[in-house]
């Protein structure tokens, strides 16, 4: 049959109808749009909203779905995790998708998986939850007890942004075959997991008694240990009895309560889908509509007749780079024919020579089928298998493991595929077939790859299959990558080494590198020079000279970081060489140092372990009084089933359109044009909106509205919002909104600090100054001077900027239901766009799905921008900003620039402080001066300067308006202040404890902005307690001798104190007010001003309410937060919404109880519900109000006088870190925090909030890095070039503790602030980084300080640590290239 009469026999004419299964049901649609993934699939036609939209570009795991195939030919079914964002929908024909609904839900019961991450604490705002109870339950239907190494490694694609991700961990170990077999629930005292020390023994708690405490604190005394006794005999000593005698508890959940896991109870595969597979042979299947054709055929024949019929149509496996080209490129592709599903292309199989492998066989097939190989024949055969398998560990997550094909992998011809070099150097050959049924086969290191993503395959031409042949046994090969971050990251530099070597002589080799050309390179002159070498150190110092000079690159060439890429290069292969050295017994081959071994061996992390110390409730409070507890947040359940509602999840309105905002794509420029008329003339388009459409004020912002909410003659940054289109669905607006012609008249940006350091480009200044500086330097032994510089933050709160405007049909009335963390700034933002009252205006927010401050004042122009377009079209409008959306056009936290001069006697005590802060604002002023008060204030931290002038200067540029940020300010302040007291200890070679210890602020001492701390003590507290928890003196010697003994792995052991004012500066903010509504079953709704978003305010509140009116929590309920219930709130920012909404909520309260108290003394054998009646027929109020304000003195912002904070929050950390002297990588091995929370009104809350406010700093100090393009563009847009921490990067070792026994009765039940402070303590990581870098610079015999800025991100590292590499490449000369990036 030739090719016209098989396209023919296929019946393309024909549209196939689309079937499959969700949740055990069938779903049928004869005209499914094959443009449709997934996700949207689900949530719009499906109404199946429990699987979010997080990023778009499969990166964040949000969306993990379950899907479930079944092989007629095997009779298995094959489960994976996937991510529905780019998983077309065309692709699940005749396949089975199981969402987070179909496992369990409130109504029918919890599946465990859902159960344990609640329960275990492990989901805050939830929007993440649902994916990550997806990848866990995909893990649970493949193997039933996997190991903790299983669970981190399905967890790769899962991104967490708010509980620091040990709960998550924690909840789910209680599946792991260990766990089960050993019963391992045991959460003994003393910190039982590590080397930590009790408290009653002279040595380490490792099983051997030390002193006749020795059966202390469940750990050894295994007969009170089964009677459930968890404290030792002697109470006054126990490290379980808190200073106020009671008792320390270690137990945040218990996995006694938890429902087992039986498998045999998971939903089948659909019996009615195995009929219809088994019915009938595997067909062709085509969808056609929306501008698209979808083809799956599923032989190659068939394949090759479609691609005869349509040779422009474009190939597509698993859709992670073609769906990624299509949402983040714009790129259209009238055609997309699957491969995935054609037989011949996914064989997989050994033969003589090695082994083939389909072009269409997943990544993750490939790995579990070289893995089984690998244990079949010899480990010579195998070291190419190896090497592949060992990478593909770090390639991408897992759910795109699972659907990317290794043939889409290589022919989309990545410069920094992590495959390709080590399928070049392994000498892998490729087949191929064209749509004639040639053959032929290329050597893929043999010019394969012609360009920048372009390859030597013919138009006509498919990839077939992939040959690996076996590696000789005098053969090595080896493969090494770094990225920003280790897992789900493309690399910055890979490169694999292969060399065939005859008793230490060189008889071939191959070199190949990613990251260093616009193709994956081989060093061939290097190659051809060392071939019939002695493989010795002559060899050695010719190929790094050779490699210097052919993997040269040229200052500002694509992707920066030009030396550090080149240092790499001469890196990878010293490790090679080492790890050959190591490995081939051969007497011609140099030994290896036991010092240099360091170099060969990768980190490995062991099991995360973890201690979370606090302090239980009194033995007399009332069971019924949960104040104190570790209740679960109250939404937790909901978020693990998919059930909690956020903003886009909401029923869409009847007749409610979509709005697409209109983006400037110049930094600064004028507005020359704006033609919408293209867009207009598309169907579905129903309205352009711009400035002429802004019927009140077009101005918008906080402090002062200097920035337009559609600009008018003139755009200051990117993403700067013109205008907006209001179509039918997403899908309209977005396209018509590119149709959207503006033209521009460039104007030169301001990108950079620096750049507006020299052009003067600042809003006013501000100057805090106290002592006299003249004495102070005059009487300081030693001055040092110096700069040091912080990144900014992205926020990357799951949920986007989402928001719904609905105009009501009366009198101008609009309701708007917007993600926002200031109701009260949004109604007045809306209000004055529209021109009316503020009564006019109800805001509304049920939850959010992550803020930390960036949807305080941002949130408020597309909540503005929507309800101008709902307003216009007389109908409700929604909109969703897409990640790069949200990304490219809001702020971010604001990068920081110190230079400082510091004057201090011999000892190390400062005198004086002299110090320039620059902070880049962007391109309008929004809340830039109180971050730069806070950093200001900041600054001191702990320490006491008795001189002190310090200027500040927010800097205008081109960029999006930067904006709140966790902590505002204040960690950038206080990593300069830590980093300075480092440089004095290194200036005067004392202990760097020794010199903050010195530098305390004592009680009787003033800070620098005249405030005094009334619990200044609890900063030692903290301090002492950290310092003995952690070990910290056995571990700094545990820690040189480890450095003495490794060259190229250092270890660093730091510590630092935090000292934290608490209080919004602006008194009329330190307010709050609540509404507590009783009805007449005894039930309560309580309102208040607060918004929950992860930080579990409305479950702290609720206790507070249960506490006071004396009534079980599970009778009180909070609906939301709106402008109608509680007017004028103060943002739910600053760590004071538990503060402040608690004693409005504790005084309404206390309102209603104090009326009910006559029913409960005249019938005290009663019930709540029975007072309530009565006192509903008596005609009593039973609903109240409660206002408080705070007693403080607040700060006067025009006299620069005043206290600005209510109170101050105490804390510590220590952090022990691994670097890698020649890649820049890093381990954090382990932290101890001690944290001054007063009295917990939630240990499980508080503590959740330490973990993740720790690991978001840590984000921010060693890993997360905006980069912008000279003329201002953002770069780093979407979790595929920005990276936030992952599950691996937390500490091995995670251990917090909150002081015991120090109530503050300043604030409600006696607790502290929380949310911000812990952000901080991340400083201690970098810090030990720079502490192993020293070490590292010692080595080379370089002595003394030197700068490094902060994020300490693996370029920064390597770069540090210097030596004979980096020598080779020294940093270009600024102004006389230009650069391919730039740091604002």
């Amino acid at each position: 049959m030739n090719v016209c009469e098989l396209f023919q026999n296929m019946s393309l004419s024909e549209n196939t109808v689309l079937i499959f299964f969700c949740n055990g049901k069938r779903v049928t649609d004869e005209k499914v749009d094959p443009s449709m993934t997934l996700l949207s699939y689900l949530r719009l036609k499906l109404r199946l909203t429990g699987s979010k939209l997080g990023c778009g570009e499969g990166g964040c795991g949000a969306c993990t779905v379950m899907i479930s195939s079944y092989d007629r030919l095997t009779k298995k079914i094959t489960n994976i995790s996937a991510n529905a964002c780019l998983t077309p929908i065309c692709q699940v024909h005749m396949m089975a998708v199981t969402t987070v609904e179909g496992i369990g839900s409130i109504k029918e019961g919890l599946h465990p998986v859902q159960e344990r991450i609640a329960k275990a604490h492990g989901s805050q705002c939830g929007f993440c939850t649902p994916g990550i109870v997806m990848s866990m339950y995909t893990l649970l239907r493949n193997n039933h007890q996997p190991t903790m190494t299983d669970i981190e490694d399905t967890f790769q694609g899962n991104l967490c942004r708010c509980t620091g991700y040990r709960p998550i961990l924690e909840g789910y170990r209680t599946f792991t075959k260990d766990y089960v077999s050993d019963g391992s629930a045991d959460k003994n005292c003393c910190q039982m997991k590590g080397n930590l020390k009790c408290c009653t023994d002279d040595g380490l708690n490792d099983g051997t008694p030390q002193s006749s405490k020795s059966n202390c604190c469940q750990m050894r005394n295994t007969e009170k240990r089964q009677e459930g006794v968890q404290s030792c005999t002697d109470e006054n000593q126990c490290c379980m009895i808190s200073n106020g005698k009671r008792q320390i508890s270690t137990i945040l959940f218990q996995p006694s309560e938890f429902t087992a896991y039986d498998p045999t109870k998971e939903i089948i595969f659909p019996p009615e889908l195995i009929l219809m597979l088994e019915k009938e042979d595997p067909q062709l299947v085509k969808f056609e509509g929306n501008g698209l054709t979808w083809i799956r055929p599923v032989t190659i024949d068939q394949l090759s007749a479609v691609r005869s019929q349509f040779p422009n149509s474009k190939l597509v496996s698993g859709n992670t780079e073609v769906g990624v080209d299509i949402k983040l490129k714009k790129m259209h592709y009238p055609m997309l024919v699957s491969v995935a599903n054609v037989a011949e292309l996914n064989t997989i199989g050994l033969c003589e020579t090695g082994v083939n492998i389909g072009a269409s066989v997943t990544l993750s097939r490939i790995e579990d089928f070289l893995k089984d190989a690998m244990g079949q024949i010899p480990d010579y055969q195998c070291k190419g298998f190896a090497a592949v398998v060992d990478m593909l560990h770090w390639f991408s997550g897992q759910q795109i493991r699972n659907v990317a094909g290794i043939g889409g992998n290589i022919i989309t011809g990545s410069p920094i595929s992590d495959l390709n070099p080590i399928l070049m150097a392994a000498g892998c050959t490729l087949a191929f077939a064209d749509t004639k049924g040639v053959h032929r086969s290329l050597q893929i290191a043999e010019h394969f790859f012609t360009g920048y993503r372009q390859n030597a395959m013919k138009p006509n031409e498919t990839l077939v299959s992939i040959h690996i042949p076996y590696t000789k046994k005098t053969e090595h090969i080896k493969a090494f990558k770094q990225a920003h971050r280790r897992d789900d990251d493309i690399a910055i530099v890979n490169a694999a080494f292969r060399v065939d070597l005859h008793d230490g002589v060189v008889h071939d080799s191959s070199m190949a590198f990613g990251g260093m050309a616009p193709t994956t390179k081989m060093a061939k002159q290097t190659m051809n020079k060392i071939v019939g070498r002695i493989w010795d150190q002559s060899l050695f110092d010719d190929v790094i000279a050779s490699l210097a000079n052919e993997m040269s690159l040229e200052p500002g060439a694509p992707g920066g970081m030009t030396e550090y890429r080149q240092s790499l290069v001469l890196s990878f292969f010293f490790k090679f060489y080492l790890r050959l050295n190591q490995e081939i017994p051969n007497k011609n081959i140099p030994k290896v140092s036991p010092s240099e071994t360091s170099a060969t061996f990768p980190f490995k992390r062991d099991e995360v372990k973890s201690t979370q110390m606090f302090q239980e409730v009194a033995n007399d409070q009332p069971p019924i009084d949960p104040v104190g507890r570790p209740l679960v947040h109250l939404s937790a359940y909901q978020q693990a089933t998919g059930e909690a509602i956020y903003v886009d999840d909401m029923i869409p309105f009847q007749n409610e359109l979509y709005m697409a905002v209109v983006f400037s794509q110049k930094a600064h420029a004028q507005i020359k044009c704006v033609d919408a008329t293209a867009a207009l003339s598309m169907r579905g388009v129903h309205a352009f909106i711009d400035h002429r459409d802004v019927p009140g004020s077009n101005l918008i912002g906080d402090i002062i509205q200097d920035e337009e909410l559609f600009a008018t003659d003139k755009v200051t940054c990117i993403g700067q919002y013109i205008g907006a289109i209001v179509a039918d669905d997403k899908e309209i607006a977005q396209r018509a909104a590119r149709m959207v012609q503006v033209e521009y008249q460039d104007l030169e940006p301001i990108i950079s600090i620096e750049d507006a350091i020299e052009k003067e480009s600042y809003f006013e200044p501000v100057r805090m100054e106290t002592g006299n500086m003249t004495n102070g330097f005059e009487s300081s032994d030693k001055i040092i001077e110096g700069e040091m510089r912080i990144g900014e933050q992205e926020h990357f709160y799951l949920e986007t900027q989402s928001c719904i405007a609905v105009p009501k049909q009366e009198e101008d009335f609009i309701e708007v239901f917007s993600a926002t963390q200031d109701l009260r700034l949004a109604q007045i933002t809306i209000a004055n766009a529209l021109g009316v009252k503020y009564h006019k205006v109800n805001v509304r927010t049920k939850r959010l799905g992550g803020a930390f401050g960036g949807k305080e004042t941002q949130s408020c122009n597309l909540s503005a921008a929507l309800a101008i377009a709902a307003k216009k079209v007389g109908r409700p409008v929604r909109c969703m900003l897409d990640r790069d959306e949200d990304m490219t056009s809001t702020g971010t936290r604001h990068a920081f620039l110190g230079r400082y001069k510091v004057g201090f006697s011999n000892d190390g005590k400062i005198q004086a402080l002299k110090i320039y802060l620059y902070c880049n604002s962007g391109n309008s002023m929004d809340l830039s001066p109180v971050v730069m008060d806070l950093a200001l204030w900041q600054l001191q931290n702990a320490y006491y300067i008795p001189n002190m002038d310090a200027y500040g200067y927010c800097c205008k540029t081109n960029i999006p308006s930067n904006t709140a940020f966790r902590a505002l300010g204040r960690p950038s302040a206080l990593l300069i202040m830590e980093n300075l007291m480092n440089e004095i200890s290194y200036s005067i070679g004392v202990s760097q404890n020794m010199v903050r210890e010195l530098n305390f602020l004592k009680e009787e001492q003033m800070t620098c902005y005249n405030q005094t701390v009334d619990d200044v003590h609890l900063v030692k507290r903290c301090w002492d307690e950290c310092l003995l928890k952690s070990d910290y003196t056995e571990r700094q010697s545990k820690v040189a001798n480890f450095n003495r003994s490794n060259r190229w792995k250092k270890r660093g052991l730091s510590i630092i104190p935090l000292l934290y004012g608490v209080g919004f500066p602006a008194i009329q903010m330190d307010k709050a007010g609540a509404f507590v509504i009783i009805y007449q079953d005894g039930s309560v709704l309580l309102s208040h001003g607060g918004v929950e978003m992860g930080q579990g305010l409305y479950t702290k509140m609720i206790q507070v309410a249960s506490r006071t009116l004396k009534i079980p929590s599970d009778q009180i309920y909070t609906e939301e937060t709106s402008t109608n219930k509680v007017p004028n709130t103060s943002p739910t920012a600053g760590s004071v919404s538990s503060d402040i909404n608690g004693m409005a909520v504790k005084i309404a309260c206390e309102k209603l109880y104090q009326r009910l108290e006559p029913y409960r003394r005249q019938e005290p054998d009663k019930t709540w519900s029975d007072w309530v009646a009565a006192a509903y027929m008596d005609r009593v109020s039973l609903f109240a109000t409660g206002f408080y304000k705070t007693p403080s003195k607040g700060f006067d912002y025009r006299t620069r006088t005043g206290e600005p904070f209510y109170y101050f929050s105490s804390g510590a950390a220590v952090s022990e870190v691994e670097i890698d002297c020649l890649t820049g990588d890093h381990v954090v091995l382990r932290t101890d925090i001690v944290m001054d929370v007063g009295d917990s009104i939630n240990p499980a809350i508080d503590i959740g909030q330490i973990e993740g406010g720790f690991i978001q700093g840590y984000g921010l100090f060693t890993l997360e890095e905006y980069r912008w393009s000279p003329s201002g563009e953002l770069l780093t847009k979407g979790p595929g070039f920005y990276k936030i921490p992952s599950f691996t990067d937390i500490p091995v070792e995670f251990n917090v503790s909150l002081l015991d026994g120090v109530p503050h009765t300043k604030v409600v039940c006696s607790s502290k602030a929380i949310g911000e402070p812990p952000l901080l303590l991340a400083g201690s990581v970098f810090l030990a980084i720079k502490e192993a870098i020293l070490a590292s610079r010692k080595d080379c015999g370089i002595e003394g300080s030197f700068r490094l800025d902060s994020p300490a991100t693996a370029e920064r590292i390597r770069m540090a640590c210097s030596n004979t590499f980096t020598e080779k490449f020294p940093p270009a000369v600024p102004g006389q290239f230009t650069p391919f990036f730039i740091r604002s």
